[in-house]
């Protein structure tokens, strides 16, 4: 009778695209999720480069079961430019990268930060195995989401994570006052992210278009040594600005 291996979900530390600020890893990730990445000889990878260079961190804690030369990395389909994740990989090709699992295999699943298929592509790759009976077994570990919820004081009773915003001003500023009034009538805290080097024009405009009542909180490079949160309402934003920087991720929170 055959077995099937597992699907683990391996998180990632939040220092990718940060000049200088890597982490130690055992300062965010437990020792048991160091000690399975160590083993695990088949990934399937938003970025192969990243998850080699997440392997060599491994392996100065925990050596590696077998060389990093020898490890069988799948980078993930992208998505059609302005597409939604996943949407341009048939089935066939989801399941065909859960193959080392279906012939027995433990298999892991990585992005560039914090925990996969978390606002990350991978969600597809772990309904896939689902549907194939394969056991998906996630793993602790960071979250931005989270932490920048955790952090805010904002309700994290009702939160929604809503992604992006329109990048156009118009469109964005429509954008922000339906948040903002489905987060009033639900009481319901609305989280989002940006590229970092668009972090400041995104407060600046959550600042011109909220009310001065709502609260938002700002999280900056959390896990990182150099870390922040700021939560207070949008007049006390506006009367005492602070800038955020163009390299380091944020999370954005708002409740109306």
């Amino acid at each position: 009778m055959s077995t099937t291996g597992r699907l683990y979900l391996m998180p990632n530390a939040l220092d990718f695209g940060v000049p200088g600020a890597e982490v130690d890893l055992q300062a965010v990730l437990p020792l048991h999720a160091i000690q399975i990445a160590a083993r695990l000889t088949h990934w399937v990878a938003e970025n192969a480069k990243t998850t080699r260079a997440f392997l060599k961190r491994v392996d100065a804690i925990c050596p590696l079961q077998q060389p990093l030369q020898s490890l069988q990395i799948t980078e993930l389909p992208r998505p059609p430019k302005g597409g939604r994740e996943g949407a341009g990989a048939p089935a066939a090709n989801w399941a065909t990268l859960l193959a080392p699992a279906l012939a027995g295999h433990d298999l892991g699943l990585i992005s560039e930060a914090g925990l996969p298929a978390i606002a990350d592509p991978g969600a597809h790759l772990v309904a896939a195995a689902h549907a194939q009976g394969i056991e998906v077994q996630p793993l602790s570990g960071p979250s931005s989401l989270l932490l920048a919820l955790a952090s805010s004081g904002l309700n994290g009773q009702s939160f929604a994570f809503v992604g992006y915003l329109p990048v156009d001003g118009a469109a964005r500023g429509a954008r922000i006052r339906e948040l903002e009034a489905l987060s009033a009538r639900q009481q319901q805290t609305q989280l989002m992210i940006e590229t970092p080097y668009r972090n400041e024009a995104l407060l600046q405009a959550l600042l011109a278009v909220l009310k001065p009542g709502t609260r938002l909180s700002v999280s900056c490079g959390l896990s990182l040594a150099q870390g922040w949160t700021r939560s207070t309402t949008v007049a006390q934003w506006r009367a005492q600005p602070r800038a955020l920087p163009d390299k380091v991720p944020a999370v954005f929170a708002l409740l109306a």
